[in-house]
């Protein structure tokens, strides 16, 4: 999100995340097709730079993210979620990262761990529960700094939202949590056995919080990539996170694969914006101003698809926002979250029936929201993202 708009940025970041030869996002979306044959032919962007070198390459648009893997079918953030995501086709594959007490980098969407493990079943760490404000929200439970990675590997994964995945429960206490490190060799045994890399997209969790204890993010995650030769611009993966300033910290730090800034409710401030005193909120990023700026230090953002598709009132789907525009104005890409099949994730007009856990028409939810011309969106379900992306492939 800095200043400095750069034409041509979406076909620079094909050649800059894959080298020549690849696209990683395709034009952003919808791109002209004009502009990507002239870059193709031309091999350089506007502005001269590098462009795709080749259409047909590795990530296809728009790109489905597998959200924490395959989250709608296996308890979220485990060996399990994200092989089945892979199996089911799924272009990239979702980590969020936190660390241990002894630093350690590990895979869950947070550091409270109270509903996605059994440590509450286990008398040995119940002196661990204690109460924390984390991002200036107040939580009780257990947390993944209170613990070595050994006591955390004592404990087992489960459903974090059982009341609407019961079928997800059949897996509770299945696998571990994973750290990052053996996800980073899980994906190189697949890249192998597959004859394809596996794409990531991994994001640092409060990491203002956590460099404030002394576990700092960025630098654990740098040195992890680069000791798998993930820190490279051809490398296979994508670095998110909704605080800027980490973004901008991992590029410091020499990380050259793609960034994508994650956006919050546009009434909200991203963390290190508190903890700075930077007055702009998320609709003000969202702003073309805004768009120009982050577009100085990444190459991406990854909105609510609210933000893409606002809901009335009453949940039902408005007209689209100029967002999608806008960004590709910028030279940013956009990768959305988070598509889910379940009615009471949907807006009501794509509800099927009075059951909120039962599926509605999320397939055409999702076609409207790719609809946009949008690079990408993560999803829970990647089966059902994916049987629509294809229809937007094939166009």
């Amino acid at each position: 999100m800095h200043q400095g708009q750069q034409p041509g940025r979406r076909k620079i970041l094909g050649a800059a995340a894959l080298g020549a030869g690849a696209v990683v996002f395709g034009g952003a979306g919808q791109a002209a097709a004009a502009d990507r044959t002239a870059a193709d032919r031309t091999g350089t962007a506007a502005g001269g730079r590098p462009g795709h070198g080749g259409v047909g390459g590795e990530l296809p648009v728009p790109l489905i993210v597998g959200h924490r893997g395959a989250s709608g079918y296996r308890p979220e953030h485990t060996l399990g979620s994200y092989q089945l995501a892979l199996d089911m086709g799924a272009d990239v594959i979702e980590q969020d990262l936190v660390p241990t007490k002894d630093g350690h980098l590990v895979c869950r969407h947070e550091n409270d761990i109270t509903a996605t493990t059994d440590v509450s079943a286990h008398p040995e760490f119940a002196d661990r529960k204690t109460t924390k404000t984390v991002d200036g929200v107040k939580l009780t439970g257990w947390f993944t700094e209170d613990f070595t990675l050994a006591e955390l590997k004592t404990l087992r994964a489960k459903e974090r939202i059982p009341q609407t995945r019961q079928h997800n429960t059949l897996y509770d206490g299945v696998w571990e949590v994973p750290t990052f490190d053996e996800v980073l060799r899980w994906a190189d045994r697949e890249g192998r056995r597959r004859g394809r890399r596996v794409w990531l997209h991994i994001e640092t969790k409060h990491p203002t919080y956590f460099r404030k204890l002394g576990l700092g993010l960025e630098e654990r995650l740098a040195k992890a990539l680069r000791a798998y030769g993930r820190h490279r611009r051809t490398s296979p993966n994508f670095l998110q996170s909704f605080e800027p300033s980490s973004i901008r910290r991992l590029g410091k730090l020499g990380l050259e694969c793609p960034k994508v800034v994650l956006l919050d409710a546009p009434d909200t401030r991203p963390w290190d914006f508190v903890e700075s005193g930077d007055p702009r909120t998320v609709a003000d990023l969202i702003k073309p101003e805004g768009l120009r700026w982050i577009a100085g230090y990444a190459q991406g953002i990854g909105p609510a698809l609210d933000q893409i598709i606002p809901r009335d009132a009453s949940g039902k789907s408005g007209e689209p926002t100029p967002l999608v525009k806008d960004a590709h104005a910028a030279g940013l890409v956009l990768h959305p979250y988070t598509g889910r099949n379940e009615n009471t994730f949907l807006p009501t007009d794509y509800r099927r029936g009075t059951d909120p856990n039962a599926y509605g028409d999320a397939r055409g939810y999702f076609r409207a929201c790719l609809a946009t011309g949008l690079d990408g969106m993560f999803s829970d379900n990647p089966d059902t993202a994916l049987l629509v992306a294809e229809e937007f492939r094939k166009a």
